[in-house]
Order: C-alpha cells, then structure tokens, then sequence
C-alpha cells in the first residue's frame, strides 16, 4: 500500500487514499523494483501506467489498477511501496457540495457511534472543511478479544469510470491473494463490496486485513478497512480475525450517517463508462495462442485493456506468465532501456532480465520490447502458479528464447 503507517504514529496517514490504492491495485500485480523509470516517465506524462514490480497485489506495494508486485505492470491512478499512490476521486470536481462541511471531530464521532460496544483508543481523523476532501477517522477498537486497527475514508469516484468497476467486483484470485469476497447490490442502488485478505499477500507475516467498499449510483465512495492488530503494520496479531464479521462491515459501509460527510464533497468529473475491457481478453487470447508446443493454458485473465496473464503447464509445474502491451512508449525510451538494451534492424529495442521474485523461491524472467511506433510488448513468466503463492518448479515453463518469440511476435500489431 502507499504509506504504511498505522493508526498509532503521530503523522497521520491518509486512509482512505490508502484504501483506494488498495482497491484499485487488488485487482493486478506489478513488475521489477529495479524498473523504476517507467513509473517515472509515466509521470512524466501525466497519464496513467503500469509500473513493474516483483509480487503481485501487495499488502504493501501496488501500483495502478494494479500496483507493482512480483512482475506484473499495472495501469491505476497511482501505486504503493515507494511509488505515487492514486488520488482519491475521480476526475475534478465539476459540482457544488450539497451539505455543509463536517469536521474531524464528526466524522470520528459518526464512526464511533456506529461500532459495537467496546474500548476505543487513538482516535484521529480529518473533515471536509479543510484543503483536502478526503474525510476520514481511524481508531483503534477493542471489544475484548483484542485490540485492532480500524478505519474508514469517504470520497467519490466518476459514475461508469473505471474505479467503479475495480472498486466493487471481486479480484482475480491468480492475481489477488484473499480467502473470501462477495459482492452485493444494495436496495437504494448502491453496490458494497467485502474482502477478507491479508496485509501482506505473501503472509509473511499474519496480519488479516478486512474490508468493505461501497460505491452508490452517484458514485458516494465509502471504504472501511480492519486488522487483528492495533496497527495495519508492525503492530503484533493481538485476536485470530477482526473484530467486525462481513456482514457488520457492510453494514458500517452502508450506513446513511456517512452519505452526509460525503455530501460535503465536491462531485466527481462524470466520465464515459468504458466497455467492460474487450482490450484485455483480446490480450490474453494472443498470448494463449502464442504459447509453445506442449505448454498447456490451465487459466487465463486480464485487466484495464493493457495487461493479462495465462497458467501455463509443461507437465512439470504451473507457471505464471503475464504480458503488458502499452502505447505511445516512445518518449521514456531513454528511462525504459538502457546502453545495454539490444536494437534490431528494424529499430525494436529489447531488453532481457532474469531475476528473483518477491519471495525467497520465486524466479522473474521478463523480455521487454519496444517498436519503433512506440508499442511496448514486456512478457514475464515465473516458476509458480502466481507472484504470491509458493513455487512449484525451480525455473519457469518458457525459456528466455520463447519469452523473447511471444514478445516480438507480429500478432500484437494486430490488436491495434
């Protein structure tokens, strides 16, 4: 996530902002740390990118749309673990609030008022009537089974835009590590979401991490996130789970008293709703059919229109290979490949890496492209079934050569 800081340290961080990350990287992975410069340049750019990273859905590090993990380049507004994180609306505002402001002090009290019975601690929080409108309170809560860290953060997101979508469906679980998600549509409209996963999805360390997001028809965005511990991190496991069950988060998501702090907000920007990513089937369509003889497709994915990933079995253990395929890569060229990188006769840079993964046993093999008219084609491939879940052979299914062939294959020039 973007800054790990829990609720006991005395610069607060900002919750909901983090929750938003969380929400939008739950649904991809990331690439190489040591890739830095395409976060840059994108940047740089001012529109979004997929940074590369080495897990994949961080508890502590995404990227957009999907963060930066393992080895997977994600495309959200922003990303975790070193890397800008996305803002919290949608968009600019384009509409007058409809309530008036509220302060820290209320929107701490609504959450308090809202919780069982139980011993709260180290309450802080921020209103709508300051510079930022990203209200929100943490606390800590304890109901007699253990002190844990809860939050809540209100904001809006553009009705029909992108983060509607990865903010209320439930992750891919190749992608995402969590044991339990439902998704439910409201009777007044709204849409809430709750996921049961982990602080950390390598669980290095036990750190549970629940929460509920819910988004309403005019996209009023309310997230609650808890832990079993006082702290989102570096604090010890003080209970087995949470302290709230699914259905009480979504009923603490759901409650009117918030859509007031929210009508203090300013409106998103209204936006286009997008098709529902043909780009990215299409995407892992090519990449199945491109993979070698004798490898067999036991599941495939995508997200946002640029990214998808296949399971490829040789018969001798899952591997995890996934493909970004990004426009318009031209201007950080210079940041994307170095001296070292190999030019081909017809101008296409490449560049090859073999590496480790996020964990101890996991292997990174990535081939990184880029043609003349600015398509960038980066294909990796991992000696386990995900970037999170242990290996399941010493090296991955393809080879540096077959990872080298689908990434400069002509079939991508047919996506457009």
């Amino acid at each position: 996530m973007p800054v790990d800081h829990g609720p006991h340290l005395d610069t607060p961080p900002d919750p909901f902002e983090d929750r938003l990350s969380r929400a939008l990287h739950h649904t991809g992975g990331a690439f190489d740390a040591d890739r830095r410069a395409l976060a840059a340049g994108g940047a740089a750019r001012g529109r979004r990118k997929r940074l590369l990273r080495r897990t994949a859905l961080a508890g502590g590090a995404a990227g957009v749309a999907a963060a930066c993990l393992g080895g997977t380049l994600l495309l959200a507004p922003g990303d975790r673990d070193g890397t800008p994180r996305p803002a919290p609306v949608a968009g600019s505002p384009t509409a007058s609030p409809t309530a008036a402001p509220v302060t820290a002090d209320q929107v701490i009290a609504t959450l308090k008022g809202l919780l069982p019975e139980g011993k709260v601690s180290g309450a802080q929080g921020r209103g709508s009537d300051g510079r930022s409108a990203t209200p929100y309170a943490q606390l800590v809560f304890d109901d007699g089974k253990g002190a844990a860290a809860l939050s809540v953060g209100l904001g809006r997101v553009a009705p029909g835009g992108d983060d509607v979508r990865q903010l209320t469906e439930c992750p891919d679980k190749v992608l995402a590590a969590y044991d339990a998600c439902t998704s439910e549509r409201q009777p007044d409209g709204s849409v809430v979401r709750v996921l049961k996963g982990y602080e950390y999805p390598d669980r290095r360390v036990d750190t549970k991490l629940w929460s509920a997001d819910l988004v309403s028809a005019d996209g009023a965005h309310v997230s609650v996130s808890e832990w079993n511990a006082a702290a989102e991190k570096d604090a010890p496991v003080t209970r087995p789970d949470p302290p709230l069950s699914a259905a009480e988060l979504r009923d603490l998501a759901a409650a009117p008293a918030w859509r007031d702090v929210v009508g203090s907000l300013p409106a998103a920007e209204e936006v286009t709703a997008a098709p529902a990513a043909p780009g990215g089937r299409r995407i892992a369509g090519v990449l199945a059919a491109l993979m070698p003889d004798g490898v067999e497709v036991t599941a495939r994915g995508s997200q946002d229109g640029e990214f998808a990933y296949v399971v490829a079995d040789d018969g001798k253990g899952a591997s995890y290979v996934q493909v970004n395929v990004q426009p318009g890569m031209s201007d950080v060229a210079g940041e994307l490949f170095g001296s070292g990188a190999e030019t081909l006769p017809d101008g296409t840079l490449v560049a090859e890496h073999q590496g480790p993964g996020d964990r101890g046993d996991l292997v990174m093999w990535t081939v990184d492209t880029l043609r003349p008219d600015g398509r960038r084609i980066v294909v990796s491939a991992f000696n386990a079934a995900s970037q999170t879940t242990a290996a399941t052979r010493a090296t991955p299914a393809l080879t540096m050569g077959q990872l080298r062939a689908i990434a400069l294959s002509s079939r991508w020039l047919a996506l457009g």
